[in-house]
């Protein structure tokens, strides 16, 4: 910015957001435009990219939030045809009824908290007329949404787009912020060279190909990687299935799976490649010897919360393999949180509620500040969690290193043994010899996808995500190889 002359970064922006909002509007000339400027760089934004769509004939009006405006922006709308009325100006209201399309630049990056008045009035307003048809377009982040956690703490505005600048926010990846934003489209400015290191990374499919692993000529079932398997039990006999069928069709080598006989029975009919181990609870301290030998274990899916689960979850913690515990093994880690004092890489995948039971806070504040509380258990328990969810963010331990978003997936995949085949595949993964971290977000992407392709805008099962996986692994080999 110091290198640059004054203006230059805004102009950049001001061109960007001129271009997707008159690609957004079709027909530029007569189109009724409202801007809703606050008292920031973002207002300017807004100002300057008013004032070129009022240059090509749009009909423009910005609507002041504050006394204090952008200067060189108003003026130069004003000279280019725009008009300015306050926001507590009586024909504010109807200007908003009549857009075609809304700019949100009432607040930027630096915003904290709810919209406070008139700007609180001013998004009730653009969110009616949206209701009505007009598009609204956000100015890099919806104004109300924190910029770095996607917390959205009281009033915001409900974009259909938004334009960002220079690199990705944070609160435009995850909810509630992200579930504001709409489709987001970024505008390079020129800064990309000189950030530093992010807080939050989304893996893109290159970057999943890059982390599977492909077997090769030498290649066989044990070097492929062996996957221990703790789930399911007499009444839930589908969740040995399923994390099975997450595991097998994720590319493990080999799945040994311990659980009940009525358990082992189902799977025996449904995964017939699976070694199967009958779980002794009073022989837990010689399960890992009975089980064979493994590379990583997945412990929890379906296996019960009583003592005898907790043995065998105890036998497999005590372990020095990758570990990754979900849903029965995390209410059980509630009670006996020392298992997780261990020197060897441990995921645990939570839900909100999971999460919840385990660390104390509230469902709501965890749903709610999804990126803070993933960091924080990550921080407090020393090991690397996976919060599920609309939004799935994946924190490590690790000082400095950024949380990773997962960017797929589908609304059908809230159905009853998604979690089963995530935590399945993601321990094909760990046995495979995938850094634990990159193991969660990787899977939490194939798992996104496969949903995606499975339901294909109608309803799916838990099972109908495992048979997609092949394709989503395809999927993100062809695009990661695929020039254009």
């Amino acid at each position: 910015m110091a290198a640059l002359p004054a203006g230059t970064l805004m102009s950049r922006a001001a061109s960007g957001l001129a271009a997707a909002c008159s690609t957004l509007l079709g027909q530029l000339y007569g189109s009724r435009v409202v801007i809703l400027a606050g008292p920031g760089d973002n207002g300017g934004d807004a100002l300057f990219a008013g004032t070129i769509l009022a240059r090509r004939g749009a009909l423009v009006t910005a609507i002041t939030a504050a006394e204090r405006v952008h200067a060189d922006g108003s003026a130069a709308l004003l000279a280019a045809g725009g008009h300015l009325i306050p926001a507590a100006a009586a024909q504010a209201g109807r200007e908003l009824a009549r857009a075609g399309l809304i700019i949100d630049g009432l607040l930027g990056i630096g915003g904290r908290g709810g919209l406070r008045e008139p700007a609180a009035t001013l998004a009730a307003g653009a969110a009616g007329a949206r209701a009505a048809g007009a598009v609204v377009v956000a100015v890099d982040l919806p104004s109300g949404v924190d910029a770095d956690t996607g917390e959205v703490a009281g009033p915001a505005v409900s974009a259909d787009v938004t334009v960002t600048f220079g690199t990705w926010k944070p609160g435009l990846l995850v909810d509630p912020g992200a579930g504001l934003a709409g489709a987001a489209h970024l505008v390079d400015i020129g800064l990309g060279p000189r950030l530093p290191g992010p807080a939050v990374a989304c893996l893109q499919a290159a970057d999943v190909a890059a982390l599977l692993p492909a077997p090769g000529a030498e290649s066989d079932k044990y070097r492929r990687g062996v996957l221990g398997l703790l789930a399911g039990s007499e009444r839930y006999t589908g969740a040995a299935v399923l994390s099975s069928g997450g595991a097998i069709q994720g590319g493990a080598g080999m799945v040994r799976l311990v659980s009940s006989a009525p358990a082992l029975a189902v799977v025996r009919q449904r995964w017939p490649e699976a070694v199967l181990t009958l779980a002794d609870p009073a022989a837990a301290g010689q399960l890992v010897e009975t089980a064979g030998r493994v590379q990583a274990w997945v412990a929890g899916p379906g296996m019960g919360t009583g003592d005898d689960a907790a043995a065998l979850l105890a036998a497999v913690l005590r372990t020095s393999l990758p570990v990754l515990v979900d849903a029965d093994g995390i209410t059980l880690l509630a009670q006996h949180r020392e298992l997780l004092d261990r020197p060897a890489p441990t995921l645990l995948t939570p839900h909100a509620g999971e999460l919840a039971r385990l660390t104390g806070a509230e469902r709501a504040d965890i749903e709610a500040r999804r990126l803070y509380h993933a960091r924080a258990a990550a921080a407090e328990l020393g090991v690397t969690v996976l919060l599920k969810g609309s939004t799935t963010v994946v924190a490590s331990p690790a000082p400095g290193r950024p949380v990773l978003v997962n960017p797929t997936g589908t609304a059908w995949l809230a159905t009853a043994g998604s979690g089963d085949v995530l935590s399945g595949l993601a321990g094909a993964l760990l046995a495979q010899g995938v850094e634990v971290q990159h193991a969660g977000a990787a899977a939490a992407y194939l798992h996104g996808m496969a949903g995606r392709i499975a339901a294909d805008g109608a309803p799916i099962g838990a099972a109908d995500i495992i048979a997609s996986l092949p394709a989503a692994i395809r999927g993100v080999s062809a695009t990661a190889h695929d020039p254009g």
